[in-house]
């Protein structure tokens, strides 16, 4: 709580009425003198303080302004030539001239190809290896009557939607809630009307999920009666972003339980990532089981992972993905600057203006281009994928699936990466339009199909961060024994090499080959537990064997606990829920209004001994 203000005069002390009628007596000589002497070098004392603190100031005013302004000169590559200082490295893109200066030497470097099945040379050790699924913590137990229901409606696009559908899983187990297949929002941005069962097969994620968390494909009779058939009359709740489990027993179950049915909307990162292990189980098996495509999403899907392992029998079936993040509107959005010149950005600005209006000119905002590159921020181009997988020692003879969409000024961008890797391809090239038409005007239904070609692919490549790749690395690093398989290169470094007008192809070659080993090293990463956080979740990161193997001893906890006498236990859905009543309440009354000491599920590693039974 922040402490109150007390105003006082300049000197730092309350200051007497002038007003004051009371008489005073009359001072003798020799004080009025002293005290005049006093009054006259302690004033003279202020005023030289006074200018000194006054100079310092104004010195601070001058001086701001200008280094924030040659901050921005500095860091601006475009910018820097007007003050006749070099633009920094790594500031200006001249990829374009690094491939017609390195080209000849790429055509005729075809004689030391890295063989894809020897890409990743890393294994995790057995105890690491298995991610949360082939953990024992899913065991069932039986549950209360539910609380009520939850309505979710989530939105994004395609992964972020995912997101949402595992965080209202675990949300619902958390609440001991009955989840209504979430509803998707309509965005005007990815403009894809498509319903749940559009997407992902309905029946199998209720049956999975059966046993953990009831799921319903609708609200009763009965209760779309008390809201007009209509969801959008049940009352809305506004939860923060990356809730507690804390804030959800606090906040939002006590309307759940007087009300019966809550709606949350938007549900995009609702939830906290650090949450108890029940609940991370629920996110993983929703994930990594529930989650499966929609009969007709996973029947092209598969025809296309065919068709590229055919296609790459040069490489014994195996491919690499590309997750090209170089539409349009991703270029406009990172307000980066390529080689297209003044016409480039007349277009790119037209763009934003259109697409988010005045976001951009907002008062303080600065767009600086060369910053971005500098700090690894600008998406990578065709051209700069294809040099990065050259230079790592991928040959011509591989075949490239490339996960995108429509990429802006298509042919420009393609035409150098097609050369050093004719055997391109995309899901419109591998499908024919009859198939493709289902799913042409469903932006998430043809990232579903991208997102199953890349998950299968022996090498994905990731160009810019996103939920797509996010996703796509915890899914292979579940399916591929705890390694995301994944090239993630270093753009702050990639920027300053290829600027580097005297670097040749072999010391370009060296340094992407310590690029692939540092992924090699990456792709096998698990984070510590203490240290998770919004970016390294458990989409991105499956609990390893050692997080979620924590079963053991469940009975012995439940039965100590329950004896101690200041703890009392409850099912809430699947788990058992030890709470510590507040003191003014009587043992009756812990179940209406408690203190959630702690949700101690099956066996916690912290508590031993003496301390299952301390306040």
């Amino acid at each position: 709580m922040k402490g109150k203000t007390h105003h006082h005069n300049g000197n730092g002390y309350a200051s007497e009425s002038s007003s004051s009628t009371s008489p005073s007596p009359p001072p003798s000589p020799r004080r009025s003198f002293n005290l005049s002497r006093r009054r006259l070098r302690s004033k003279s004392h202020l005023t030289l303080a006074g200018g000194i603190l006054f100079g310092r100031k104004l010195r601070y005013l001058l001086v701001l302004p200008l280094l924030y302004v040659s901050g921005l000169l500095m860091c601006v590559g475009p910018f820097s030539a007007l003050v006749g200082q070099p633009a920094p490295p790594g500031s200006m893109y001249r990829s374009h001239e690094a491939f017609q200066r390195l080209w000849p030497d790429i055509q005729f470097d075809n004689s030391t190809a890295i063989e894809l099945s020897s890409v990743w040379r890393l294994k995790r050790r057995l105890k690491e290896q298995k991610p949360c699924l082939n953990s024992t913590a899913g065991q069932q137990y039986e549950s209360l009557d539910p609380v009520g229901y939850l309505i979710v409606e989530a939105n994004g696009g395609l992964n972020q939607q995912r997101s949402a559908i595992c965080n209202a899983v675990a949300v619902a187990g958390l609440l001991n809630a009955i989840l209504v297949i979430p509803r998707f929002e309509f965005h005007s941005v990815w403009k894809d009307p498509s319903k749940f069962n559009d997407i992902y097969d309905e029946d199998h994620f209720i049956a999975t999920l059966d046993g953990y968390v009831k799921v319903v494909k609708e609200l009763p009779e009965s209760l779309m009666e008390i809201y007009d058939h209509n969801i959008s009359n049940v009352p809305n709740i506004r939860v923060k972003a990356w809730a507690s489990v804390g804030y959800y027993m606090g906040e939002v179950y006590p309307v759940l339980k007087r009300g019966g049915v809550i709606r949350i909307a938007p549900f995009a990162n609702r939830l906290a990532m650090n949450v108890p292990p029940h609940i991370q189980y629920l996110r993983c098996l929703a994930n990594y089981e529930a989650l499966k495509f929609s009969s007709p999403v996973s029947a092209l899907a598969k025809k296309l992972v065919n068709h590229m392992i055919n296609k790459s029998s040069r490489t014994g079936g195996k491919y690499i993905s590309v997750h090209l993040r170089f539409e349009e509107d991703m270029v406009a959005f990172s307000c980066c600057l390529y080689d297209g010149g003044e016409a480039e950005k007349i277009e790119m600005d037209s763009i934003r203006e259109k697409g988010w209006r005045l976001k951009f000119k907002q008062k303080g905002r600065v767009i600086s281009p060369g910053l971005y590159r500098i700090q690894g921020k600008c998406p990578l181009t065709p051209l700069e994928v294809g040099l990065v997988l050259r230079g790592m020692g991928f040959d011509n003879n591989t075949s490239i699936y490339l996960a995108s969409g429509k990429i802006y000024q298509a042919e420009r961008h393609l035409t150098p990466l097609r050369k050093m890797f004719p055997y391109l391809h995309t899901k419109e090239s591998l499908a024919s339009s009859e198939e493709l038409a289902p799913f042409k005007e469903y932006s998430s239904r043809m990232a579903a199909l991208d997102y199953t070609v890349c998950l299968f692919s022996e090498i994905f490549v990731t160009s810019q961060g996103g939920n797509f790749p996010h996703f796509l690395m915890g899914h292979r690093r579940f399916l591929y024994d705890g390694h995301s398989k994944t090239i993630k290169p270093d753009k702050v470094k990639l920027a300053i090499l290829l600027e580097d007008r005297d670097i040749n192809w072999k010391g370009f070659k060296d340094q992407m080959e310590a690029m692939l080993a540092e992924s090699d090293r990456k792709g096998m990463i698990v984070p510590r537990v203490k240290k998770f956080n919004r970016k390294s979740s458990v989409y991105t990161y499956p609990f390893p064997e050692w997080a979620l193997h924590i079963c053991i001893g469940f009975s012995f906890v439940v039965a100590t606990l329950s004896r101690c006498s200041n703890f009392y236990w409850e099912k809430v859905g699947k788990v058992v829920a030890f709470v510590q009543p507040k003191s003014r309440f009587s043992k009756s009354d812990y179940s209406e209004e408690f203190l959630v000491h702690g949700i101690l599920l099956y066996f916690c590693m912290e508590i031993k001994g003496s301390h299952l039974c301390s306040g």
